[in-house]
């Protein structure tokens, strides 16, 4: 049987075991052979993807410096095209290492572990043969990307009529009535995203005038927090309504409503402030949870 060259890096040693189709197990070595810092098994799950698992000392510059050595000695020797790894979402040092090694986060998995009779959350981090790699400009904004938060964007449109009224939506999910518009999809600017809800939804896309507020909204009913534009749909004649064609499916129905009447008919969140903008349509609102923003 040939024998396995080591890896070196600096002071670094990595010495592969051979390889039993499964389970490739890397010892660490620093500066000189037996000073041994511990050890990376590549576990094979699926063709071409594979665990990496480490327990090592000395920091995390010698974890990742070892992990890198891995990775690509796994990509090119092993031939192997997904590696993952699987971190407690509380051990941030070990997120820390994976994504510094090369690992982008992918998502959470609920309660995929049990320790010591607790059900645990489990990151998954996951790094393909062909991801640009850390020492990169776009490998290392792609890491960063995916470890940073995504929050989401929401785009509605105020649209008023002469006698001061506003354009209300009958949805099919919730009892409360709805501005028109909805959520800005990903690579979509918010102008954007309003306008074809509107066009989805209504059948007509009408032109936006400027925006009206910017609203964060925080956490609600099983939602993560959101940055809310809302934009000025414009004043129309009340025969608008006639035109809409609502899709039937998410929205069931049009009217307008005054602002003094909102109560009991939109959320709380619009019955403080759509009153608010719509007694100051020429101003911006910049407003927390429908509150305005004061200094």
């Amino acid at each position: 049987m040939t024998a396995v060259e080591p890896l070196s890096d600096g002071d670094l040693t990595l010495r592969p075991s051979q390889p039993n189709g499964q389970v490739t197990t890397f010892t660490v070595e620093h500066r000189a052979p037996g000073d041994t810092m511990g050890t990376i098994e590549v576990r094979r799950t699926t063709p071409g993807a594979a665990l990496v698992v480490w327990s090592l000392e000395g920091g995390p510059g010698v974890a990742e410096q070892a992990m890198r050595l891995v990775t690509e000695y796994a990509f090119g020797e092993l031939g192997l095209e997904r590696l993952q790894v699987e971190v407690d979402p509380e051990l941030h040092s070990s997120a820390r290492i994976a994504v510094r090694s090369g690992f982008r986060r992918e998502g959470v998995l609920r309660g995929a572990a049990l320790v010591e009779g607790e059900r645990r959350d489990v990151a998954i981090y996951g790094m393909r043969t062909d991801d640009p790699r850390p020492n990169t400009v776009t490998g290392w904004t792609a890491l960063m990307d995916s470890t940073l938060p995504k929050k989401r964007v929401i785009a509605h449109v105020v649209v008023r009529d002469t006698g001061g009224r506003v354009l209300l939506c009958e949805v099919s999910y919730k009892s409360d009535l709805e501005l028109p518009g909805g959520v800005v999809e990903p690579d979509e600017d918010p102008a954007t995203g309003a306008s074809r809800e509107m066009e989805e939804e209504l059948g007509t896309a009408l032109p936006l005038l400027g925006v009206l507020a910017i609203d964060w909204l925080p956490r609600w009913e099983g939602w993560g927090d959101a940055v809310e534009i809302l934009y000025d749909g414009g004043v129309h004649d009340p025969s608008l309504i006639d035109r809409l064609q609502p899709d039937g499916f998410e929205i069931r129905g049009v009217s307008w409503h005054p602002p003094d009447k909102l109560a009991g008919l939109v959320s709380p969140l619009n019955a403080r402030r759509l009153p608010m903008l719509l007694a100051a349509p020429d101003q911006l609102h910049n407003l927390r949870n429908g509150s305005p923003i004061t200094s």
